[in-house]
């Protein structure tokens, strides 16, 4: 099948799975299409069993697909970049003490218990080193599919910047913990200081990289009154500042996360009249729409490439009740140090816990890990995460949240 083949049917799918869970089962886009995916993937792997040439058929098409290249080298630097450009920026730094908080502390916490966590219900089956590598790539949340449901259901602003700050800063963090521990695994980082030098040098890299490249492309959108020039020049940052990183050995996702809020604040500054911020931000509001229903069909179709035999279930079932047991905990002891340092502090237990989704970019760092470091069982277990949180605590967010005592927890 040619890749015009493909493209066109990812995209078809992507809308008509939209319109039936738009229409009739009334969830939000993002997650009735991973689910009905989710769902006719499981159907057609169940037909096989009696008519092999479907599974033929269907293993022939996600071998014309590489996901690891398309996620994370395709689509993740626009997604990233689109969150973060379009981020409540005054909203955002009002909840600095929140973000940072959970994203730096709580990636941490929840990189090391997690880890532990599934060496010990193991039982020690699993190597330390695995656990660390699966640790790393789950840690890392993604709230595309649930700020949705935020903001219709009238969670406030504060909330929605908590979650979506949360999430763009630890894909990077988690990114560079992901790669420091196959450097580990693979005997580059020998000692803790050369562990900690690797840390700093590719989240410190990243972060100098994408405020430099936003600078400059902030500086030459103003020369121009001209909002198709202005999109271009921000693709360009978006993509080639994603680039640039990877081939430096930086935290690309990072990057594009800094990249888009420093291009936000500088343009800023910049009078209105100069720049079309109306259809740059539109222009990045479809972009963010229209890839997330692809992704989530696309991470629906994995579940036809992924061989989920009995250790990956064990370990995926085990990873289920670490990851939320691990982010409740981590969450409760992060609000009560925020709740400290600022006694006036408001926030909700339940919304950060239950909303923080894992998505695309665990997948996809799943798919990257070699074969002799577990990649059957991680990969494996981390799909049966994903869909856990965007099916189950993604698809019943919306019910909860509108509960009375939900609702008060939010308020």
């Amino acid at each position: 099948m040619s890749t015009l083949a493909i493209l066109s049917l990812l995209f078809a799918t992507a809308a008509v799975f939209g319109l039936v869970s738009s229409r009739w089962l009334r969830l939000p886009v993002t997650i009735g299409t991973m689910l009905l995916t989710v769902v006719i993937s499981s159907v057609l792997m169940l037909a096989s069993t009696r008519v092999p040439a479907i599974h033929q058929r269907a293993a022939d098409l996600m071998l014309h697909i590489n996901f690891e290249t398309l996620i994370l080298h395709g689509m993740l630097p626009l997604l990233l970049f689109a969150g973060a450009f379009l981020l409540d920026l005054e909203q955002l730094a009002k909840e600095k003490l929140t973000v940072s908080l959970l994203s730096i502390a709580g990636t941490t916490i929840c990189f090391l218990l997690v880890a532990a966590f599934m060496h010990l219900l193991s039982a020690g089956r699993l190597p330390w080193m695995e656990c660390f590598i699966f640790g790393a790539l789950i840690c890392p949340t993604d709230p595309i599919a649930v700020l949705e449901m935020l903001r219709r259901t009238g969670v406030p602003r504060r909330l929605q910047a908590q979650l979506a700050g949360e999430s763009l800063f630890n894909d990077g963090i988690g990114a560079v913990l992901f790669i420091t521990m196959l450097a580990i695994a693979r005997g580059n980082a020998t000692t803790p200081w050369h562990v900690a030098g690797l840390l700093v040098a590719e989240a410190g890299g990243a972060v100098l990289v994408g405020i430099v490249a936003a600078f400059i492309t902030s500086h030459f959108m103003r020369l121009v009154d001209s909002y198709r020039i202005d999109i271009l020049f921000t693709l360009s940052l978006a993509l080639g500042g994603y680039v640039l990183a990877d081939e430096l050995h930086l935290s690309a996702p990072l990057e594009a996360v800094v990249a888009g809020i420093a291009l936000r604040h500088f343009n800023r500054l910049v009078p209105d009249n100069r720049i079309n911020h109306e259809q740059v931000n539109r222009f990045w509001e479809v972009i963010d729409e229209i890839q997330n229903c692809v992704l989530f069909v696309l991470l629906g179709l994995e579940a036809m490439a992924i061989n989920v035999d009995r250790t990956a279930v064990g370990a995926g079932l085990s990873a289920i009740v670490s990851v939320n047991l691990v982010r409740f905990g981590a969450v409760a002891l992060l609000l009560f140090v925020a709740r400290i340092c600022q006694p006036d502090y408001r926030s909700s237990l339940f919304v950060l816990t239950w909303g923080g989704l894992r998505g695309g970019l665990s997948i996809a760092l799943a798919l990257s890990v070699p074969a002799s470091f577990g990649r059957s069982w991680i990969l494996g277990a981390t799909y049966l995460v994903v869909v856990f949180s965007i099916v189950i605590q993604g698809g019943s967010m919306d019910w909860i949240l509108r509960t009375r005592k939900s609702r008060k927890l939010a308020a």
